[in-house]
């Protein structure tokens, strides 16, 4: 199981003791993240070929939430004898949208980055409550949220600068259509950051796809729906 920009394995940890009375979970920091040492240059295929050499099993499904995604998805195109199955979790193969594709603003990302530069205390701060915007539950997920972040060190700079170049860079399209492995895809209705139109755009891609909607969740649907998440894990691929 892999976790989204600028947070750490921690924030999966509730999500993955559910999972393990039927599978054995491993939750993985990415590195400069959490208690995972640095890795420079703090690049996509770099990312991934440091992941698969550190776990412990030959053979694994991949998780990947938001980030962990764009990573997850990459090491299941290049490392297709040692993955068995992926899911994307409220994320996208291509997180920058444009007229063809449902994605973010490229300004968003830009002005993360810039507020990296003076503040990145706050903008840490700014991020995460992006991530339960709109929610009724939002004050409640944003206090869990905050916890979980707060149980290891803040990530090194040169890994958040990295992950948001990975996010305004990677286009995985090609990858998610021509996976080796069964492969699905689960978003939240009211995600802030991955809009819900990236479904269709998935599954127009690869037809063969779970693709699924939780139409109340929104970017943390591993917190707001955790039960929902799980018996989709389940579903047949």
């Amino acid at each position: 199981m892999l976790h989204g920009w600028a947070m750490h394995g921690g924030v999966l940890r509730g999500f993955a003791e559910r999972l393990a009375g039927q599978y054995q979970t491993i939750v993985a920091d990415l590195p400069g993240h959490g208690r995972s040492g640095a890795l420079a240059p703090f690049e996509l295929a770099a990312v991934g070929d440091a992941l698969v050499a550190a776990l412990p099993v030959r053979r694994f499904a991949l998780l990947g939430w938001s980030l962990g995604g764009a990573i997850a998805l990459d090491i299941a195109a290049r490392y297709p004898e040692r993955v068995e199955q992926l899911t994307l979790l409220a994320s996208n193969p291509k997180f920058v949208g444009d007229g063809a594709w449902p994605g973010m603003r490229p300004a968003v990302l830009d002005g993360f980055a810039e507020l990296l530069l003076a503040d990145a205390k706050t903008t840490l701060q700014r991020f995460l409550a992006l991530q339960v915007q709109g929610l009724p539950e939002q004050r409640l997920l944003l206090a869990q949220l905050r916890q979980a972040v707060a149980d290891a060190p803040p990530p090194a700079e040169a890994a958040l600068r990295g992950g948001l170049d990975i996010l305004k860079t990677a286009d995985l399209r090609e990858q998610w259509r021509h996976l080796r492995c069964p492969a699905s895809a689960i978003f939240g209705g009211r995600d802030m950051l991955v809009p819900v139109a990236a479904a269709k755009a998935l599954a127009d891609l690869r037809p063969e796809a779970g693709v699924y909607c939780l139409d109340a969740a929104g970017h943390l649907p591993f917190l707001s729906h955790p039960e929902q998440v799980m018996a989709l894990l389940r579903a047949p691929q």
